[in-house]
């Protein structure tokens, strides 16, 4: 079937070569078209119960990870001219007021909580009437009027721990951004915009400041996909050039690789639309993977040709022998590689499956294409030429087949003794694996955005979000009654205040303790309290009808404004439901469940069961999805073990060969693991994704092997031994050249700024590079150990 089908390819050459070339025409159209994803995180299934809870959140009170904090740390201020610190230095302040303002004229900009702009309660002596007003002018001019405001403001513990740190002289600003801007190209001229303002104020000041949270996060991220994904692409294929230049000593050859994978990658990037799909941080590093697993391809089936031709000197008949030889081991490589990727489809993720999907059907695209252009091109470029072939005769290659050989035949009991080594060493590595993700894992540890992050983890405990939703079961169940308050105000002072990982909680209960402090005309820590007796609601609803009265009469202020956002953020508008805010450190996927369990059993202490308590929040979700993730990555492996069995069960028809062929290849991954292991690195998303993809790249040179065998073994009258011999040196050479290309393919990715991206590089080039060796050296003694007999067909 393989020898008429590679008539049939150089028959119809022209035919299929215009066809071809059209539809990568049109595929190039679509390319075009994809754009990139500026979703921060879809690895939940939609239906999963935490994520539910998220958007049914969001459905109530708005988006939670929208709020970008700029953050400094002043020096401290002269004691005897009553300046807290040095940022309320009149020049230092103004310039502070300043840049609020700017960044408050963007227009994707829908609010900002900082000092500028921090609000007051006044009782107004004659009416009894509270009113908003602003604590620091918008126009100071003078130190004096600046160190009253600055007085006043220090005198209200709301703001203590919210947008300063007294202990640590540190200062918060929040800025709300608009949450489909979030999702649009324009987010990065948002976040350039508001990075020119910050470095306005510290060239103004001095100053360094810190910006952190997770719209930067998503937007540094975004962007540097985008760059690392035409820097790995254009990296790997110069390596490819590089590799293949020094390989085959032909431009034309070289040139009609890069042909194979360029239109490859064409086809890639336009599944990627056709699927419906946008480039995620996954789906980035199909293009390079198409390289890197497109040019062995190229590499077999040339080398298959040179050889034929270097034995017949027939070009037409080494094409044939070339496609009827190589058509099918690289049609179930290229399966086998399909399976690695295409059973992350499998799991319930949609950044998984996504990659899966695109990645099955690419490399599935790239036979094909290898299959048709291939030999097309082939039969029309003259005949190779010796210097072409030279590298059939390469004597360092040759000499080092030759020192496997001595020990797959002489050294069986040191190979198989070296190997029960490194396997109890890297199980006793295996062992020491932990499992755990961070929302920021793949940044460096000396990354400004990681950095920043630790600053704000520092002086104001996180700045990701976590949220408490409390659900009374009825409408206006949280304002109707005075003890409802001050169960929560119990839960929130004695339970989420002293947690030392979670920011200052915030919800209705601060609202009311503001209200008290304005009514009772107090100030500091003493009047920042519930009221004693009667309803605590009474001075806050007092607060917002007269707000709703000043709407109303079209008289409501700036000041009103805020005041009711503030309020109203923390109670829906049925007051069903009472939100309580936080922010915490990103503490990973491990320590995460220990403290919503903690605040979970203290909750259902302090509130009966006449309530519902939900924790939840972007922070939650999105660790929530990389615990799924990681579990599914598991799975996968499972299911790309199985289905790659079975391939090779189907194709050897031997249950002797399946052995022979999964051992040499479950090694490496232990290898890896136990690395993994003693290097101290954790399995997490961008970890556990090498395992299956280096079994379904690594199986390929398995595969190689035993059709070789196989094909061999009737040649040399069924002799093991001599088949083994024949088929080491046979294959050996373009399996030592192939795992060059795919190892320079995937170091590729220590480039990346990524940590998980740069952990896939070199930890896939270590379990490449050991299947190799399993492969060459472990798998024909295994072959000779299991199948002795002189006259063993297929290892029957």
């Amino acid at each position: 079937m393989w020898q008429r089908l590679g008539k049939f390819v150089i028959k119809n050459r022209l035919v299929l070569l215009v066809l071809l070339g059209l539809a990568t025409v049109v595929m190039g159209y679509y390319a075009s078209k994809v754009k990139l994803s500026y979703e921060f995180s879809r690895a939940i299934p939609t239906d999963n119960p935490k994520y539910q809870e998220y958007l049914f959140f969001k459905k109530t009170f708005g988006d939670d990870g929208n709020m970008l904090v700029i953050g400094l740390q002043a020096g401290k201020g002269v004691p005897t001219s009553g300046v807290p610190d040095s940022l309320f230095i009149l020049k230092n302040f103004n310039a502070y007021q300043q840049m609020q303002r700017e960044i408050k004229k963007l227009p994707a900009v829908e609010d900002i909580l900082g000092i500028p702009g921090a609000i007051g309660l006044q009782k107004d002596s004659v009416s009894e009437k509270l009113t908003a007003q602003r604590i620091f002018p918008e126009t100071i001019v003078s130190q004096a009027v600046l160190d009253s405001a600055a007085g006043v403001f220090f005198n209200l513990p709301f703001y203590n721990a919210l947008l300063y740190n007294p202990a640590t002289h540190a200062y918060l600003m929040g800025i709300k951004i608009n949450k489909d801007q979030l999702n649009s190209p324009a987010r990065t001229k948002i976040v350039a915009d508001i990075t020119a303002a910050v470095q306005k104020f510290e060239k103004a000041t001095g100053n360094n400041a810190h910006l952190s949270g997770l719209p930067l996060i998503r937007t540094v991220i975004a962007d540097r996909i985008q760059k690392e994904m035409k820097f790995f692409l254009f990296g790997s294929l110069a390596l490819s050039v590089i590799i293949l230049l020094l390989f085959f000593r032909s431009i034309s050859t070289t040139l009609l690789s890069l042909a194979v994978v360029i239109t490859g990658v064409i086809w890639t990037v336009a599944t990627i639309y056709l699927c419906g799909y946008n480039i995620t941080l996954l789906t980035a590093l199909l293009p390079s993977l198409v390289v890197v697993i497109g040019i062995p391809n190229c590499i077999y089936f040339i080398n298959k040709y040179h050889t034929s031709y270097l034995k017949s000197g027939d070009k037409s008949q080494s094409l044939v022998d070339m496609v009827s030889k190589m058509g099918v081991v690289t049609l179930f490589c290229n399966i086998t590689a399909a399976i690695g990727f295409a059973v992350f489809a499998l799991t319930r993720s949609a950044i998984l499956k996504e990659f899966g999907v695109v990645a099955g059907i690419s490399i599935m695209v790239i036979f094909v294409i290898s299959f048709i252009l291939l030999p097309a091109v082939l039969s029309y470029l003259p005949s190779p030429g010796s210097g072409q072939l030279k590298y059939l005769k390469n004597k360092w290659i040759n000499n080092l087949l030759g020192r496997i050989e001595r020990w797959v035949f002489n050294h069986k009991k040191w190979v198989l003794g070296v190997t029960t080594l490194v396997v109890l060493l890297s199980i006793a590595g295996m062992m020491r694996l932990k499992s755990v993700a961070f929302i920021v894992d793949d940044l460096p540890k000396k990354d400004k955005i990681y950095t920043d992050l630790k600053f704000f983890e520092s002086n104001f405990k996180g700045v990701m979000p976590l949220e408490i939703l409390i659900d009374t079961k009825k409408p206006k169940g949280m304002l109707s009654s005075s003890i409802d308050i001050r169960r929560v105000a119990a839960f929130q002072d004695s339970i989420l205040a002293v947690q030392p990982r979670v920011g200052k909680p915030l919800s209705l209960v601060d609202g009311i303790k503001f209200s008290y402090q304005a009514v009772s005309q107090g100030s500091g820590d003493s009047t920042y309290t519930l009221p004693a007796f009667g309803n605590p609601l009474a001075d806050l609803h007092k607060v917002l009808r007269e707000i709703q009265i000043r709407k109303q009469n079209q008289e409501m202020t700036a000041n009103d404004s805020a005041m009711s956002k503030l309020i109203g953020s923390f109670v829906d508008s049925s007051e069903r439901y009472l939100r309580i805010s936080m922010s915490m450190a990103d503490i990973g996927t491990k320590q995460l469940p220990e403290l919503l369990d903690t605040i979970k059993l203290k909750a259902d202490q302090y509130l009966d069961s006449n309530y519902k308590v939900t924790l939840t929040g972007s922070s939650i979700s999105f660790l929530e999805g990389s615990k799924f993730i990681i579990s599914g990555l598991k799975e996968s492996i499972f299911w790309a073990f199985l289905l790659i069995a079975l391939c090779m069960l189907y194709l050897f028809r031997s249950f002797k060969i399946l052995v022979c062929s999964l051992v040499p290849n479950l090694i490496p991954l232990l290898i890896t693991a136990g690395i993994m292991g003693w290097a101290g690195i954790a399995l997490k998303p961008s970890t556990v994704l090498i395992f299956s993809v280096a079994l379904g790249i690594a199986v390929d040179i398995t595969i190689r092997f035993l059709v070789n065998y196989r094909q061999d073994l009737p040649l040399n009258d069924y002799d093991i031994q001599k088949t083994v011999k024949s088929t080491l040196h046979q294959t050996g050479l373009s399996i030592i050249y192939t795992s060059l290309v795919l190892t320079a393919g995937f170091i590729i990715f220590c480039g990346s700024s990524f940590g998980g991206t740069f952990a896939l590089g070199w930890l896939t080039s270590v379990t490449l590079l050991s299947a190799t060796l399993t492969n060459l050296v472990l798998l024909p003694v295994l072959i000779i150990l299991i199948a002795p007999n002189k006259k063993t067909v297929n290892g029957k």
